[in-house]
């Protein structure tokens, strides 16, 4: 023990006392104590530790006392401890003798030096005497583990180009442009209404890329308040402001490095935000909140909105500089309108993965049914389309879903009644009268043929005006025109 000379001399003498009865105390409650000295050679062992000699191969005390402690006890850290002169007060040691929990605590001469190590058996047989323990460490080490795994899991992309449905000329060449997207490291800007799968198109074109095994990040400017966006982004230094994590938070460039960070809802950005971004894009690299570090990163960036950017650049609401830093590679995501080939197949997908989702039967939808969603508008796009069969699961006793059900779900929901035939002031065909069927492709695309029909009959032949009221655009109407093979069947005003 050290003396320490600035202590009065009965203090002095109630320190050494102190220290000679936990000496004696270690000695007698513990399974074993050693002394080492400064050359890391085993110079003492007391009664309860001569008991391991013969496990530790050691038929005499002569043959173990004297001798470098590193050669007589295997996996021994006492030279580590005279090298640094730091104690390692809890440890497991595991030799020939069993496995123990064990202290290793430095002695020093009055000058501070260390002159040897004492060696503290605490208990043997670890797996017994300390199973609480022992147990309560594998439990969170495993808690830990299932968390570290959830969290990889959730930032991984959940979705590839498999998950976007559709074989209809738009989707396919969305699908074309998005594949080619992914092997470039240029950002990508996905532009469409709410509800096309912009979110979807995100995750698939980091998986499709060369950084599909890093982390895929995603913020949401909508969902985030635009006071805490920085920090979301940049991160948080230690202590950075009252309140804030001791330890620190890294921001979403951080937790994306090496992979895609996906901007969801950019029209929505704060101007003051935009800025410390597109500086973050040009230089590569961050400063947290409350830090004069700077953070390198690589982050591949995949932006979204459903917003008009460039009238929000002319507006002045969004930066111009940032917006063609952005539109590096854009891709429009038609809405569900201009994509009436694809809503069989869509059903079909969300039918069964709503029923995966709830454990029931998967809907089966009539042929007048599926063409009565095919009718609809879809302001809300596919994120709509599904709303509406979550809703005929929910309602309907039986799997089997007939045009009617369809009917009241729509009625119900505010969307215009655009049904087959009737509504569309035709008569219904003999066929359809005497309860036979066709494919429903064809009575899709009659369908279509009836309600360009009235539109143009109801805007005078105006094909700008008829496109607006069918929700599509005049290119768009052009091509269904054409492909019907009427293009001059009415009189129309451009």
């Amino acid at each position: 023990m050290t003396r320490d000379n600035r202590l009065p001399r009965d203090a002095q003498s109630i320190l050494e006392l102190a220290a000679r009865s936990m000496f004696d105390l270690f000695a007698n409650a513990s399974e074993g104590m050693m002394l080492v000295d400064r050359d890391a050679r085993v110079v003492w062992i007391n009664d309860q530790y001569r008991r391991f000699l013969p496990a530790l191969g050691f038929e005499r005390e002569e043959d173990f006392v004297g001798h470098p402690v590193s050669r007589v006890v295997q996996n021994t850290q006492m030279h580590q401890v005279l090298a640094t002169g730091k104690p390692i007060l809890i440890d497991l040691l595991t030799n020939r003798a069993g496995t123990f929990v064990v202290s290793r605590i430095p002695l020093r001469d009055d000058a501070g030096e260390v002159i040897g190590v004492l060696g503290i058996v605490l208990f043997d047989h670890p797996e017994t005497t300390l199973q609480p323990l022992i147990s309560k460490f594998a439990r969170l080490e495993q808690d830990l583990s299932e968390a570290r795994r959830e969290l990889a899991s959730q930032r991984r992309s959940k979705y590839t180009f498999a998950s976007f449905v559709g074989s209809s000329a738009a989707a396919l060449e969305v699908k074309r442009q998005a594949r080619r997207a992914a092997q470039s490291a240029s950002p990508v800007l996905l532009l469409g209404e709410t509800g096309t799968g912009k979110e979807l198109l995100a995750h698939a074109i980091h998986a499709a890329s060369p950084r599909a095994g890093r982390s895929f990040v995603s913020v949401n400017m909508a969902a985030v308040p635009d006071t805490l966006l920085e920090a979301e982004f940049f991160g948080v230094a230690p202590g950075a402001y009252t309140g804030a994590d001791k330890k620190g938070r890294d921001g979403k460039f951080k937790l994306a490095d090496g992979g895609t960070l996906f901007l969801d809802e950019l029209g929505d950005m704060p101007m003051s935000v935009q800025v410390k971004l597109l500086r973050a894009l040009q230089e590569g690299e961050i400063e947290p909140l409350g830090s004069n570090k700077l953070v390198r990163f690589d982050v591949r960036v995949v932006a979204a909105t459903s917003r008009d950017l460039q009238q929000m650049v002319r507006d002045g609401s969004f930066r111009e500089d940032l917006y063609y830093r952005l539109n590096v590679l854009p891709i429009r995501v038609p809405p569900l309108r201009e994509r009436q080939d694809d809503i069989a197949l869509l059903i079909e997908a969300l039918c069964e993965d709503i029923a995966a989702r709830g454990g029931g039967a998967q809907l089966e939808l009539t042929a007048d049914a599926q063409a009565l969603l095919a009718a609809q508008p879809w302001r809300g796009n596919i994120r709509e389309l599904r709303n509406v069969l979550e809703q005929l699961a929910l309602r309907s006793d039986s799997h089997h879903i007939a045009a009617a059900q369809v009917g009241a779900v729509l009625q119900e929901a505010g969307l215009p009644a655009l049904a087959p035939a009737a509504v569309l002031g035709k008569a219904v065909p003999r066929t359809a009268q005497e309860g036979g069927l066709r494919p429903l492709p064809e009575q899709i695309a009659e369908l279509e043929q009836r309600a360009i029909a009235q539109a143009l009959a109801r805007t005078g032949g105006n094909r700008t005006a008829a496109a607006k009221l069918l929700g599509i655009s005049r290119a768009s109407l052009y091509d269904r025109l054409a492909a019907q093979g009427n293009a001059s069947e009415f009189q129309t005003i451009a």
